[in-house]
């Protein structure tokens, strides 16, 4: 679709010049000779970006700009002043005005400062999208544009409006709790509890206390009685976070709790009813962790009746531009800052990243380099300096053993042939000549490939 650009300048000449310029970029023009005719136009037409003068003959910039803010605060502006109109540029800043250009105005700087306000406003209106399809999930990670995280997203609402126990895997930072929350939230005990405990942060000795409570008298210390996690979830949602931390003895009283639907405090003699949704997550390899002996495999299946695995960061880089937007605006509403966007050679860094932490790691990120940024835009310095130079080399790749018996070497090199450029097609979202460009071929050589391993 389009975008449309409207320019406000009472003077003819300018008017028509960056009328003209911001044409060949491909936009549909509008413009307006007064602050008021501008306003009008905005009123008969959806409007992306608006480039408005500073000083009009029926208004002054600023109050048009606060007007536009007013009506229509997800359009962006850009304010064009003289050099001696800087103080009131930098006060349209802080009312919401995307950049200023003095005059006379760089032709060059005007092109790259409309297209970066249109790269924003198209990811801020991508994820208010995701928002609103999803029920208003508070952040994008449990969304994206991949099919497997929309397909986790439809399984999420699915899971939401049933009462089936829930075990959620995935590696660390990936928003286990997050989708945890988000099927109580969407769920019909949405207005009842929900209660987190993670088992890998309490000792074995006292876990029990805290999920099962105790009665007074039960041991030295215990000199009133004390309800439970499991009593306080009563009606609502426990969700039981690295339970894969957890010891075969205190799993087999969880189970019971499953089984059953009572509980017993320490040192009581009756079982208590409970109404509990169970929700479980791990980092771990359960089924490897049963093999071994150190999880219950009867507690597994009793967990995992539904099951939904979380890919890592590395495997839906795709979505990191949505990440990314979305901790800029909580960061800088939070610190009072006037970030609105990442550059281009900062984004590359990240997106050639690994991210081992995943999520988690990329927010504390963000939030280290809006802590830095004085700017309007996140740069490379303000990036922590694992990030520099963070490209997979071969190097770096794990080396396979092989085995006694062989290996089919032609076999192996076509799945990772297939792995990468799938990898590649998912990071440019589907455009071909991107995905050629991250893989150093052309764009024939890589639709052989997709045709050869069946990718379209």
């Amino acid at each position: 679709m389009t975008a449309t650009v409207l320019v406000i300048d009472d003077d003819g000449m300018i008017r028509s010049y960056l009328g003209s310029v911001l044409a060949e970029e491909g936009y549909e023009i509008l413009s307006a000779a007064t602050g008021e005719e501008g306003l009008a136009l905005l009123r008969a037409k959806p409007v992306d970006v608006i480039v408005l003068d500073l000083m009009l003959p029926d208004r002054s910039g600023i109050s048009i700009l606060q007007d536009v803010k007013q009506t229509e605060p997800g359009v962006q502006v850009i304010m064009l002043t003289a050099f001696s109109g800087v103080p009131s540029a930098v006060k349209a800043m802080k009312l919401g005005a995307y950049d200023y250009i003095a005059k006379p105005t760089d032709v060059s700087r005007l092109k790259l400062t409309v297209s970066r306000a249109l790269k924003e406003l198209t990811m801020r209106r991508e994820i208010e999208r995701l928002r609103h399809k999803s029920g208003g999930y508070p952040h994008p990670w449990i969304v994206g544009r991949s099919k497997e995280m929309r397909r986790i997203e439809q399984l999420v609402d699915r899971i939401a409006q049933g009462e089936a126990t829930v075990l959620i895997q995935g590696e660390s930072g990936t928003g286990k709790e997050v989708v945890a929350r988000a099927i109580h939230q969407r769920g019909p005990r949405a207005d009842k509890p929900f209660v987190v405990i993670n088992c890998a942060a309490i000792p074995e000795t006292l876990l029990e206390s805290e999920l099962f409570g105790f009665e007074a008298g039960a041991f030295t210390s215990a000199q009133r009685r004390k309800k439970g996690l499991l009593e306080m979830a009563d009606g609502g949602t426990l969700f039981l976070d690295e339970i894969g931390e957890m010891q075969p003895r205190m799993q087999a009283k969880i189970l019971r709790v499953l089984e059953n639907k009572t509980l017993r405090r320490i040192g009581g003699t009756s079982d208590i009813k409970v109404d509990v949704r169970f929700i479980a997550a791990s980092n771990r390899d359960l089924q490897a962790a049963i093999r071994d002996g150190a999880f219950r495999e009867d507690l597994y299946y009793r967990l995992g009746v539904m099951v939904i695995h979380l890919p890592p960061l590395r495997a839906r880089i795709g979505d990191l531009d949505l990440f990314v937007t979305s901790f800029i605006a909580e960061f800088s509403q939070a610190m009072g800052k006037t970030v609105t966007a990442i550059s281009s050679e900062a984004m590359r860094l990240m997106q050639s990243y690994s991210w081992p932490g995943n999520i988690r790691e990329l927010r504390n990120v963000i939030e280290r380099a809006m802590v830095l940024c004085d700017g309007r835009e996140i740069q490379p310095a303000h990036l922590p300096a694992e990030l520099d130079g963070a490209t997979l080399s071969l190097g770096e790749m794990r080396s396979p053993r092989l085995p006694p018996e062989g290996i089919n070497l032609g076999d192996m090199v076509s799945q990772l042939e297939k792995s990468l450029v799938r990898e590649a097609l998912e990071r440019a979202n589907g455009n071909q000549s991107k995905a050629a460009e991250l893989l150093s071929m052309t764009r024939d050589q890589l639709r052989y490939r997709i045709e050869k391993y069946g990718l379209a």
